[in-house]
């Protein structure tokens, strides 16, 4: 029997819940498969683990998670620290050195659950939006100079590489040519920022030329959003910088219902080094301990995970059961309108994995 490493990394806030719940169901999904089993490590690295080690992971953290085989990440966030220093010590401090530069972010509406959109389902929104994850602007090259004085001055510079952008486009062609509409929306911002916009949109026109089979469009940010609210049909496959997709997804995740229930794969698609699956709601330190959160996008998540382990059936079976559970409203939690506890879903959500058709 195969069995797969997980590094289990629950973060802050919610993130231990979610996370918590998220090894329950790789277990049971594990269990109702028989041909494979997860061994599971946690690492309690986060705010509490900063406050009494001035850190966010030890020095060695990724020595300790390269050889695993994929990495369960909750959330980083803390309200008694700095959203910079929790972000770039943790999420960023994996993201980049692993290369996980393919972000990848599905978007539908799934069973039960309504859009805020008017009369949009599942057949208008289905979308997949591709975010470079390791330059851009997040590349942490800036600084600040003169601090506390009149002239202080603050720099975040947005750097952009050709192989760092040929690679994203080229990966998120590769996708739009896996899905069914065969369409890709390339965002940019290339009439304000003239030099690395302007060669984003180059090197996109570039990478089009081999997938004569995919047909594509381009987008400047700003129009996008109005086009996923107005015109969600028209979106299929989306590749966006660091910064614009970062954002963009969140709005996808608002209209197909919940950020609740969206997930993120952070993939190194050549696997030199362990991929990272998280739910993108961060880690809500407002509902923190009330057992309310939603344990969805963690699920969705794991779906991911197994995808990209080669587990394909089980995460099909997975995504069913997924799918059985958010269609009946006696399991959405708050932030579906509804008054489910994240036991309750996990729970059904493990039911549906050992029920005889799933």
């Amino acid at each position: 029997m195969k069995t797969y490493k997980i590094a289990a990394i629950p973060g802050d806030g919610i993130g231990g819940e979610v996370v918590s719940a998220g090894v329950e169901v790789l277990a049971a999904i594990a269990k109702r498969d028989g041909k494979f089993a997860f061994a599971v490590d946690h690492f309690d690295w986060g705010g509490e683990y900063y406050k009494r080690n001035g850190r966010m992971m030890p020095e060695n953290g990724r020595d300790l998670i390269r050889k695993h085989d994929a990495i369960l990440f909750g959330s980083a966030g803390h309200p008694d620290i700095p959203d910079h220093i929790t972000l770039w010590g943790l999420r960023l401090a994996i993201c980049q050195p692993f290369d996980q530069y393919a972000n990848v972010r599905p978007t539908r509406i799934l069973p039960g659950i309504k859009s805020p959109l008017r009369d949009v389902g599942p057949d208008r929104l289905d979308w997949v939006i591709v975010r470079e994850n390791s330059e851009g602007e997040y590349a942490g090259v800036g600084g600040r100079a003169h601090q506390g004085s009149p002239l202080e001055v603050a720099t975040d510079v947005a750097m952009f590489t050709r192989a760092g952008v040929a690679r994203i486009m080229r990966y998120a062609f590769k996708l739009a040519r896996s899905r069914p509409r065969k369409k890709l929306t390339v965002v940019t911002k290339s009439n304000a920022q003239r030099h690395a916009m302007v060669m984003w949109d180059e090197i996109a026109a570039e990478i089009a030329k081999e997938f004569p089979d995919v047909a594509w469009d381009k987008m400047l940010v700003d129009a996008m959003t109005m086009r996923m609210v107005i015109k969600p049909e028209t979106v299929d496959t989306v590749v966006a910088t660091n910064l614009h997709a970062d954002i963009l997804s969140d709005l996808a995740a608002a209209l197909a219902g919940s950020l609740g229930i969206a997930p993120t794969a952070n993939l190194n698609p050549e696997r030199e080094f362990p991929s990272m699956f998280e739910p993108i709601h961060g880690s809500a330190f407002d509902i923190m301990g009330k057992g309310i959160a939603n344990p969805i996008g963690t699920f969705w998540s794991n779906v991911m995970l197994l995808e990209h382990i080669g587990e394909g059936a089980a995460a099909a079976r997975l995504m069913k059961a997924i799918e059985c559970v958010t269609a009946n409203p006696r399991f959405h939690t708050p932030d579906l309108g509804g008054k489910a506890r994240t036991v309750e879903v996990t729970a059904a959500v493990i039911d549906a994995i050992g029920a005889e058709n799933a």
